[in-house]
């Protein structure tokens, strides 16, 4: 590994976890237009926002303008089994994700690699295709609300 993809790899390591914990809304998407993703005007991102991918990756996240995020929300640009057990057959999949206003998604809900959402969500619904379609309604454990 080359220093300089070393240096880029901790650099954004660093500003997504400042970001991650910013206490000023626009600070954070500040941070993480630096982290090289592409981020409209006026959005808003809460508290907690997780974004699992792999560090050398770039470009590959786009919220447009006006965009929402609440509290606590995953994009997950890359699946990694690590080191485990189905490493030999689950290799490593990347995908863009692409984020417009006016389609919500609702609390719970799981929306598929590749997917094409142009409507909203319900709560606690996988979806998957293009355009996304509901297969598969889950079960919300007890206390659930």
């Amino acid at each position: 590994m080359t220093v300089r993809r070393f240096f880029w790899r901790l650099r954004k390591k660093l500003l997504k976890r400042w970001a991650r914990n910013c206490f000023f809304p626009s600070w954070r998407v500040r941070l993480l237009r630096w982290c090289g993703y592409h981020i409209g005007q006026g959005v808003y991102i809460a508290d907690d926002l997780i974004i699992a991918e792999e560090l050398e990756d770039s470009g590959n996240l786009e919220i447009g303008d006006r965009v929402s995020i609440a509290p606590r929300v995953t994009l997950v640009l890359s699946s990694h089994p690590n080191e485990s057990r189905i490493r030999p057959f689950a290799p490593v999949r990347r995908a863009p994700i692409v984020l417009v206003r006016g389609v919500r998604v609702g609390r719970g809900a799981i929306v598929g690699a590749n997917c094409v959402v142009t409507k909203d969500v319900p709560p606690l619904h996988v979806v998957a295709g293009q355009p996304a379609h509901t297969v598969r309604v889950l079960t919300p454990p007890p206390g659930w609300s």
